[in-house]
């Protein structure tokens, strides 16, 4: 049995903090020293390993963690490469008997940790991994037929039913290191951040994000505070400050979605506002545990009969999409902040998903794609759920011919045009009633405000009862 002055290996993963972290606790149970790892390990994840914007934000938050950790007394030790050789490494130069690390749910990460176990086997070492990520493991929670929820209404409610998450556990106020081995790398020659010389298209972000443990737990105070009890009534408003903005913090583990569940629960805020928050903690949870049972979720439909959709691929639609000029205003307000800010309102969201899939017909593969890219938050279980959750492909998805009309949703959920006013300034000065179909205004209008259709702002790249149409006969001939 492994001696109590023995040193343990903390491997990090998306689990970037020290508050309520599981394998944290274990690691160094009894005073024990530790080496806490993290390892970029971009081959393991191919084409999943973080977009830009992720990489921007990963820096930011080693660089937290890093701090936190020396701040305690165990440095944090940087390395690149394959998991299953600088860990073994690692630990065989330490002496360590067990690495300790938050479970990974993509399928990557599966069998990432699978390789990992088998060399440190090999080696008579043991990997243990504890739960850091989630509220409960998706392969222990079921339906009562045994079966893996494909719905989320019944998946929600079991959730509920189950009681509230255990009480987060502290951080530890002191960490007994281990002196560093070689291996190490500096942080910035993991390559994280643009390349020198090249333009800085996340410069701007720092006015947005706070990332690593300390912005995770302001944004949480803060927004337990002033929004969580309208959060039912705003959060759909983008115009508005009422979402947490936590999905990123919650993406690398800055803080625990229980460290959320309790904080959301002890907050003296309005009920409904609470309830609808908690749910939307119970989504992350649900695309975890179709993420875990469908591994296929990032690449392929879940309902398999969409393998057969006609899409349309189209390079020119679906670069008007990504540049925020489809002549759409809320559609290209959202683009437009997704790029500066690598984030987007979760509403504005389903809008702008919804046109590239139904009216422009556009696989969904692609959305996903450039939103994993571009997405400080980009979650492989959440952004593939949510997006065949859009196209109507997935086990829970809204049906195929539900189709957002971008006008409509402008105006009913953007009704004073402050959203689109801030993202899409060309149309500042247009009235509401134009605002989100300037197509509309009459030519004085427009030439009172400056606005010339087609130079300063583009027409619809397609019209929405055409685009619909071409929606309505896709699924028809899907049904054929």
């Amino acid at each position: 049995m492994e001696g109590m002055t023995e040193p343990s290996l903390l491997w990090f993963r998306h689990d970037l903090r020290l508050t309520d972290h599981p394998a944290l606790i274990a690691a160094t149970e009894g005073g024990r020293p530790v080496l806490p790892v993290f390892v970029l390990d971009d081959d393991a994840a191919g084409a999943h390993r973080p977009g830009g914007a992720a990489r921007w934000w990963l820096r930011a938050s080693l660089a937290a963690l890093a701090a936190d950790l020396a701040v305690r007394g165990a440095p944090l030790l940087l390395a690149r490469g394959r998991a299953e050789t600088v860990l073994p490494a690692l630990a065989a130069a330490i002496g360590a008997g067990s690495i300790h690390a938050g479970r990974g749910y993509e399928p990557w990460a599966r069998a990432q940790s699978r390789r990992v176990h088998e060399a440190l086997e090999n080696g008579g070492r043991r990997l243990v991994l504890h739960t850091t990520a989630v509220l409960r493991e998706p392969h222990g929670f079921g339906a009562a037929s045994g079966k893996p929820y494909a719905v989320y209404t019944p998946f929600a409610k079991t959730m509920l039913a189950a009681g509230d998450p255990p009480a987060p556990r502290p951080a530890p106020a002191r960490i007994q290191g281990v002196p560093h081995p070689d291996g190490g790398e500096a942080l910035e020659a993991l390559g994280l951040y643009p390349v020198p010389g090249e333009p800085d298209w996340a410069a701007r972000f720092g006015e947005t994000w706070q990332p690593g443990e300390a912005g995770a737990q302001a944004r949480l105070a803060r927004f337990t505070a002033q929004a969580l009890g309208a959060y039912d009534r705003q959060r759909n408003l983008p115009g508005l400050d009422g979402s947490s903005g936590l999905s990123p913090h919650l993406r690398w583990g800055e803080v625990s979605p229980g460290q959320v569940w309790h904080a959301a629960r002890a907050a003296k805020a309005d009920a409904a506002g609470t309830e609808t928050f908690l749910k939307e903690i119970l989504w992350r949870e649900f695309a975890y545990h179709l993420l875990w049972h469908r591994p296929e979720m990032p690449e392929a439909p879940l309902r398999s009969e969409f393998a057969a959709f006609p899409w349309q691929p189209d390079a020119k639609l679906l670069a008007a999409w990504q540049q925020g000029r489809t002549g759409y205003p809320v559609v290209d307000a959202g683009m437009r902040q997704l790029w500066q800010t690598g984030w987007m309102h979760n509403r504005v969201r389903m809008i702008t998903a919804s046109l590239l899939v139904k009216h422009l017909l556009q696989p969904w593969q692609d959305g996903a794609a450039w939103f994993w890219d571009t997405l400080v938050d980009a979650d492989l279980a959440s952004n593939s759920a949510s997006w065949q959750w859009v196209a109507g492909c997935g086990t829970d998805a809204a049906p195929y011919f539900r189709v957002f009309n971008p006008i409509l949703q402008g105006e009913k959920f953007d009704p004073e045009g402050r959203y689109v006013r801030r993202w899409v300034p060309e149309l500042a000065k247009l009235p509401n009633a134009f605002l989100h179909q300037p197509w509309e205004a009459p030519r004085e209008v427009l030439a009172a405000t400056g606005v010339a259709l087609g130079r300063d702002y583009p027409r619809p790249v397609i019209d929405h009862a055409e685009g619909r149409a071409r929606a309505l006969a896709g699924f028809a001939a899907l049904r054929a």
